[in-house]
């Protein structure tokens, strides 16, 4: 389901064991391959997130704030 320019929204459905398959349309878009590993963020009021690849180091400082000194 397209929206806006560069907004995009699909569903997935998740099997027994807790699995969910990616579309094929937003792993052409975000370029996901097999045997990437992805980073989930949840907020139970917001929901879950998956921020793209590359932006994890990016994250983990402003979640963890890096660059404070350890006690």
């Amino acid at each position: 389901m397209n929206g806006p320019d560069g907004k995009y929204a699909w569903t997935a459905t998740v099997g027994e064991k807790g699995q969910i398959v990616i579309p094929k349309q937003a792993r052409e878009v975000f370029d996901i391959k097999p045997g990437d590993t992805l980073l989930l963020l949840g907020d139970e009021t917001r929901g879950i997130a998956i921020p793209p690849k590359g932006s994890y180091t990016e994250l983990y400082q402003l979640a963890f704030g890096a660059g404070e000194k350890k006690k």
